[in-house]
């Protein structure tokens, strides 16, 4: 069976874990067949090299898991149900599926499989058949959430409480946020780094101020919740009242690498190793909550 996933876990494991999702560029060939662009003009679309500036953490006592297959084939970071009815090639069969439920991003084209890439650019030369989106859901989305919530169940339930980092970048002109940290002449100035509890409920705000602060101290533009919350990921495990704390980091894409060509830049070395020293401080950070469930 084709290897979908990466995960690597730490000799001396804390109860961290960080995810990537979107940085997958195996592309599977039924996936190919059917698009209208080819693997090297879609990779403009994965959160590039993501799974390589934290390729660090497992060191540091974090588990890490990576996606190997592109967002583009599937989204692990939508609801299940999150499936756009533009992209069906007949109705969906609700009896034997269920209902679905199309949010505000099928309905733009970016569900949990991506009709449009941006605005009007469709994306399949074909709409999609019940058994071919079945079929993603079940050999591609099912295990990636299975290995998520394994990690951070298993971490829970050996140190009562675990924190989740769901690792991401974005476009330098999607960086600017609603409200801006500070204009400049007459335009909002974009940040470098966000960070998404959607709005407290996903993590506990010491945790999500602790890797703003720290990302600050080295100089960085750092948001919150603006212009991005988090999604499915953050959603779906977080519980702050149980100890279950998850936050989505966004990373300005120009931070590290030439958005035109994808190829690293010259800030890229820099980049990773501030993320080392983030999930190094994350860990320290960690060690300190845990002094008191140690005792009981």
């Amino acid at each position: 069976m084709k290897k979908i996933l990466k995960i690597e876990t730490p000799q001396t494991p804390l109860p961290l874990v960080l995810d990537s999702p979107h940085s997958g560029h195996d592309y599977p060939a039924d996936f190919l067949d059917n698009a209208r662009f080819t693997a090297d003009a879609l990779r403009k679309y994965e959160d590039n090299y993501i799974d390589d500036i934290f390729s660090g953490a497992p060191k540091l006592g974090a588990a890490f898991l990576c996606a190997l297959f592109p967002r583009t084939y599937i989204d692990p970071n939508r609801a299940i149900d999150d499936i756009d009815p533009e992209l069906l090639a007949s109705p969906w069969p609700e009896d034997e599926y269920g209902l679905i439920n199309p949010t505000i991003r099928s309905k733009n084209g970016h569900g949990i499989i991506r009709r449009l890439l941006s605005e009007d650019i469709e994306l399949h030369k074909r709409k999609l058949s019940t058994a071919e989106i079945m079929h993603r859901i079940t050999e591609y989305y099912a295990p990636y959430h299975n290995a998520l919530a394994d990690l951070l169940d298993k971490a829970h339930k050996d140190f009562g409480a675990v924190w989740h980092i769901n690792c991401h970048s974005m476009p330098s002109r999607s960086a600017i946020p609603n409200t801006p940290l500070k204009l400049i002449g007459n335009t909002r100035a974009p940040v470098d780094f966000c960070i998404g509890d959607r709005s407290g409920t996903t993590s506990g705000k010491d945790f999500t101020h602790m890797l703003r602060d720290f990302l600050k101290a080295k100089g960085y533009r750092v948001s919150i919740n603006d212009p991005y919350q988090g999604v499915e990921l953050v959603q779906r495990y977080s519980d702050p009242l149980r100890g279950r704390h998850s936050v989505q980091l966004e990373i300005n894409k120009a931070l590290y690498m030439n958005e035109r060509t994808d190829e690293k830049n010259s800030g890229y070395d820099a980049l990773k190793r501030d993320m080392n020293d983030l999930v190094a401080h994350t860990a320290d950070y960690i060690e300190t909550k845990l002094v008191p469930l140690a005792a009981d």
